[in-house]
């Protein structure tokens, strides 16, 4: 765990700064902080797209009463988290990796090959799906008379 932190707190710093020294003595100091704004805002507004999409599809999957689907769509949400992380740094390593966790195909083989959904108990037991086609909503309104 020491050796996770040690990398993540000193060596990617260090890789980071010493790759945007590099691009910036190429193309210079004003373009290279512009380009590191436009990948920030560009992922941003990736990242806010892919997550109302993967929302919607986690309601759809709560709707259908599809566990597994739910579980895949709540791992692409945490994959997502994750690429915002990265993005929010400042980098262009950072940035590769946070882009790459953008792309569905490559959150898609991160995922684990066979994931367990389910628990113990009544819940565990009742593996078909409910649909809740017909839904009453009842409106209601409490007056209080003084």
């Amino acid at each position: 765990m020491l050796r996770i932190l040690f990398v993540l707190f000193v060596i990617v710093p260090l890789i980071e700064l010493y790759v945007l020294i590099e691009v910036g003595s190429d193309i210079g100091g004003f373009a290279t902080i512009a380009l590191c704004l436009f990948t920030a805002a560009l992922g941003g507004l990736m990242i806010r797209l892919q997550g109302l999409q993967t929302l919607m599809q986690a309601r759809q999957s709560i709707l259908a009463g599809q566990q597994q689907q739910l579980a895949e769509q709540s791992l692409h949400g945490l994959m997502l988290v994750i690429a915002g992380i990265l993005l929010f740094f400042p980098g262009f390593i950072t940035d590769i990796l946070g882009f790459l966790l953008l792309l569905p195909f490559v959150r898609k083989l991160l995922m684990p090959k066979h994931m367990i959904v389910g628990g113990s108990g009544a819940a565990a037991a009742n593996t078909t799906p409910q649909r809740y086609e017909k839904v009453e909503v009842i409106d209601a309104e409490v007056i209080k008379k003084d």
